[in-house]
């Protein structure tokens, strides 16, 4: 075959793939909202369909079928989030622990700031027990665990963070950074609080930090930070 026979055809094919990716892109945003605000069986693919805009049976064309759409959307939202934790981790590798999982912190607020149906997602399949929450916690939940409570511990024997189940400080921590912003409508009605205003941001951070960090690092490290 020529390439005069090959080449016309190119132009089409591309312009049908960015179509496609488009479209894919338009369905997982409309999926994210609606899953997070009605939960899975209060979602229909077709109020999915209409958010994005697009034709109905484009889901089954992409996705398959409604649960496919869902971990599709949920690894859509939660890789990124891992994604900005570990570069966290890494950034700060030479930090001295403390002010690692006070950087980390930080980066949990800001992603859950950006992406606020990550937790709402989280409560809405945890309100009882489900195949999708056993998929979330395997897939995403419990390696962000894995990688967090080894820090946590060591704070711990430091005598930076707190005594007590690791676990359970690791998931004080995880839902006070985050899950205040999954209710911002109501925090706001309630109480006053702006958690779209950058310094309630911080503020959440910088309590945060201070309630479940309330020790200082050892001298040693100190100065060995300074060495």
């Amino acid at each position: 075959m020529s390439d005069e026979t090959v080449l016309p055809s190119d132009p089409p094919a591309r312009k049908q793939q960015q179509r496609s990716v488009v479209t894919q892109q338009k369905l997982l945003d409309a999926a994210v909202e609606a899953f997070s605000e009605n939960g899975f069986k209060g979602t229909s693919t077709r109020d999915i369909a209409e958010r994005a805009g697009v034709h109905h049976p484009l889901i089954t064309y992409h996705f398959k079928n409604k649960d496919q759409l869902w971990r599709a959307a949920a690894n859509y939202i939660f890789k990124a989030f891992t994604r900005s934790l570990a570069q966290s981790l890494e950034q700060n590798k030479e930090m001295c622990p403390k002010a690692r999982m006070s950087e980390m912190i930080y980066a949990y607020v800001r992603y859950a700031k950006s992406q606020p149906a990550l937790h709402k997602v989280m409560v809405q399949e945890a309100s009882y027990p489900n195949p999708r929450l056993d998929w979330l916690i395997e897939r995403h939940l419990k390696p962000l665990f894995d990688a967090t409570i080894g820090l946590l511990v060591e704070l711990q024997k430091l005598g930076v963070a707190p005594p007590g189940n690791p676990a359970l400080l690791f998931n004080m921590i995880r839902l006070s950074s985050g899950g205040l912003l999954a209710l911002g409508n109501e925090l706001k009605a309630s109480s006053g609080l702006d958690v779209d205003s950058p310094e309630t941001l911080k503020a959440i951070a910088e309590m945060v930090i201070a309630v479940f960090l309330p020790g200082e690092m050892p001298d040693d490290w100190k100065q060995k930070s300074a060495a």
